[in-house]
C-alpha cells in the first residue's frame, strides 16, 4: 500500500473513531458504528488487497474495542476483519457495474460485521447474555434490528461521501 492511501485509511479510521467517541456520550445501551462506514470508505477509495484488508479490519476491531460500551468488545476483533473482507469482496465483484456499488458494499459489510458480532457475542458471553436477555433468541431479536439499521445507514453515508472524496482524491493525483 502506499504512503497515501495509509494515510487516506488512517484518517477515515481517525473519523470514525472520533465520531464513536463522541456518540459514547449518547445515553442508551445502543450507539451506532461509524468505524465500519469510514472504513469500507476507506477500502473503496484505495481498494487494498485482502491482507492489507484484514489490517484495517484488525485496526478497526482494536479501536472499536477500546471505544466501545457492548456486551462483549473484543467481539470487535473478530466482526471487523470479516466485515472489511466483506466489503472488499462485494466492491471488488460490483465495481464498474451499479453506481451505487459503494453503498451495497458498506451495506454487506456493516451485516457480515453486525452479525459476526452478535454469533461471536453469543457464542462467548451467553451467560451474561441469559442474564439481560430471556433467551438467546431474545437477544438476538433485538440486536438484529441495531445491525440492519446501522447497515442501511451507514449505506447511505458511504454512497453521499464517495463522490466528493473520489474527486478530492483524484485532484490529488492530476
Amino acid at each position: 500500500m502506499k504512503s497515501q492511501d495509509i494515510a487516506i485509511v488512517g484518517i477515515l479510521l481517525a473519523i470514525g473513531a472520533i465520531v464513536r467517541y463522541l456518540s459514547l456520550v449518547i445515553p442508551g445501551p445502543i450507539v451506532s458504528n461509524l468505524v465500519i462506514a469510514f472504513y469500507c470508505l476507506a477500502i473503496i477509495l484505495v481498494i487494498p488487497t485482502f491482507t492489507e484488508v484484514i489490517g484495517i479490519g484488525i485496526v478497526a476491531g482494536i479501536v472499536c474495542a477500546l471505544l466501545s460500551h457492548s456486551i462483549f468488545p473484543p467481539a470487535n476483533l473478530i466482526s471487523e476483519p470479516v466485515g472489511a473482507v466483506a466489503c472488499l469482496t462485494t466492491y471488488k465483484i460490483l465495481v464498474g457495474r451499479l453506481s451505487i456499488s459503494p453503498a451495497i458494499s458498506t451495506l454487506l459489510g456493516t451485516l457480515a460485521s453486525g452479525t459476526t458480532f452478535v454469533v461471536v457475542a453469543m457464542l462467548l458471553v451467553a451467560p451474561t447474555i441469559v442474564s439481560k436477555f430471556e433467551t438467546m433468541g431474545a437477544f438476538a431479536g433485538a440486536v438484529i434490528p441495531i445491525v440492519v439499521l446501522t447497515a442501511i445507514a451507514n449505506a447511505v453515508i458511504v454512497q453521499i461521501l464517495y463522490v466528493p472524496a473520489s474527486k478530492v482524491l483524484a485532484r490529488g493525483k492530476a
